[in-house]
């Protein structure tokens, strides 16, 4: 009697489960965004960070001023210096977010007693008064309303953070009523009213002045626009970009997580038109599901996390979230203990759900100078990486040359499966076959230093030669 195939397979898969991973492994096709900050800001930690696996940088102008983030900045060059890693660089903006005006010193909320929420931001923050930055806030809440405070929303620790009741309005002060005994110990704590609209812009003030000084002196390649409500707030700032110089070629996250968007979120599924049209504007999205989980039932987060991701993939733009293009992680690198063990940890189960696969060709090399036709390969899925070699072009706007492709390099480094690399601008894809053959050495040692080529893989190469394109499947020898 012949065994079953199945029953020969399943201890096989519960063994290959229990074997640590091999540190050989190549890297996961989901990419990971960490932020940098506290306990993640020296050259060694980050140097680690990238080390495990981050490939894009976030600097969250929430909390800090531009000179300790400037020094961040500067060890990050160094530690990509020393690593030789390619890494992109995104500013997260502060947006219409309210925050709690407070010291380092911890404030002790106590469950049944009352606090007042003030927009004079001169008083200091006691247990109960706790100045705030939205002048508007009385107007726009009512009695029974709920608040949270907490910092980066819905952390699930009732011990740091705290629900309010709205008892009363008087002026421009609210009274609550306090659900939870919490103590409120670091200094950024934001405050979340559940169904508001918030009357500010998108792109504050304070916004455009960090990214025309900051972001232009750092070539920053994504801006990530906290509570993004409207295709128009996408549009209102490209055109500020536009007027920035450098800025032209920085990409726009639109970031959601506000009640104007999930209101029309829960309706995404009988084609979303507003959502869409913020779709169309955004180069990629990122969903904050903390804000999500405060302003929808939590079992409807993940039905609309499925949704939205699907019409990320189907338009082929990245997508930041958990299981998407990109995992982006906030606390657990900006203020947690371990940050370089979460990248890396994270990476590994990305990573392991690559493992399950078994593809023909291990890797598809494609020659780019813009970085469409890789992203456009990478837009169907592949099971495979797609190394993505970006061609330099030399460019003059009549008064200096200069070569295009590092932003088309690390702009790559957010979408899912795709591995940039530049290539040397002395010698263009486009001429001699021995120049083709000496760049495409160079993209199979890249290949194998990543982890993603080994001796016998059969490789899928596309490239232009002249008005054409050319796939040429090659075979490895050892």
């Amino acid at each position: 009697m012949h065994s079953s195939p199945l029953l020969l397979e399943e201890p096989i898969r519960i063994s290959s489960i229990l074997e640590p991973s091999k540190p050989t492994f190549f890297p996961a096709m989901t990419k990971i965004v960490g932020t940098l900050g506290q306990k993640s800001r020296e050259v060694d930690t980050i140097s680690r960070c990238l080390n495990a696996g981050m490939s894009v940088a976030r600097f969250d102008f929430s909390w800090g001023d531009p000179e300790y983030h400037q020094a961040t900045m500067d060890n990050l060059k160094a530690a990509i210096k020393s690593t030789k890693k390619l890494c992109a660089v995104m500013l997260d903006t502060v947006g219409p977010e309210l925050l709690v005006n407070k010291t380092d010193r911890p404030i002790s909320l106590q469950a049944d007693t009352l606090v007042v929420l003030t927009p004079d931001q001169n008083k200091e923050a006691t247990s109960n008064l706790l100045p705030v930055n939205f002048s508007g806030l009385s107007k726009a809440v009512k009695k029974g309303d709920t608040i949270f405070i907490g910092q980066y929303l819905f952390t699930g620790n009732e011990t740091t953070s705290v629900w309010l009741e709205v008892s009363e309005v008087h002026g421009d002060d609210v009274t609550c009523l306090i659900k939870n005994s919490a103590t409120l110990a670091g200094s950024l704590y934001t405050l979340h009213v559940s169904q508001i609209r918030i009357d500010l812009p998108t792109l504050t003030d304070n916004d455009k002045e960090v990214i025309s000084t900051w972001g232009v002196r750092n070539n920053i390649d994504f801006l990530s626009l906290s509570y993004t409500r409207h295709a128009e707030d996408i549009r209102h700032a490209r055109d500020f970009l536009s007027k920035l110089g450098n800025m032209k070629q920085t990409q726009i996250f639109a970031k959601i997580e506000n009640i104007e968007v999930n209101f029309k979120i829960l309706s995404i599924l009988l084609g979303l038109k507003h959502f869409d049209e913020i779709l169309r504007e955004a180069d990629g999205l990122i969903f904050s599901r903390g804000n999500l989980g405060i302003d929808l039932p939590p079992e409807k987060v993940f039905l609309f996390q499925k949704a939205a991701i699907y019409k990320c993939n189907m338009i082929g733009k990245p997508a930041v979230v958990t299981r998407s293009d990109a995992i982006l992680l906030g606390a657990e690198t900006l203020r947690g203990l371990y940050p370089v063990e979460t990248i890396a940890t994270v990476g590994k189960i990305c990573a392991e759900v690559r493992a399950a696969i078994k593809v023909k060709a291990s890797v598809i090399i494609c020659f780019t100078s813009s970085g469409r036709a890789a992203r456009l390969i990478a837009k169907y899925r592949p099971t495979m990486p797609v190394l993505s070699v970006v061609i330099p072009q030399l460019k003059t706007n009549q008064l200096r040359w200069t070569f295009t492709g590092a932003f088309e390099a690390r702009q790559s480094l957010i979408v899912r499966g795709l591995f940039p690399m530049l290539a040397d601008p002395r010698h263009p894809a486009e001429s001699k076959s021995a120049t083709n053959e000496s760049i495409l050495k160079v993209a199979l040692d890249h290949g194998k230093a990543y982890g993603i080529i080994k001796p016998h893989d059969r490789v899928v190469v596309c490239q232009k030669v002249g008005d054409s394109s050319v796939v040429k499947i090659i075979e490895l020898e050892d």
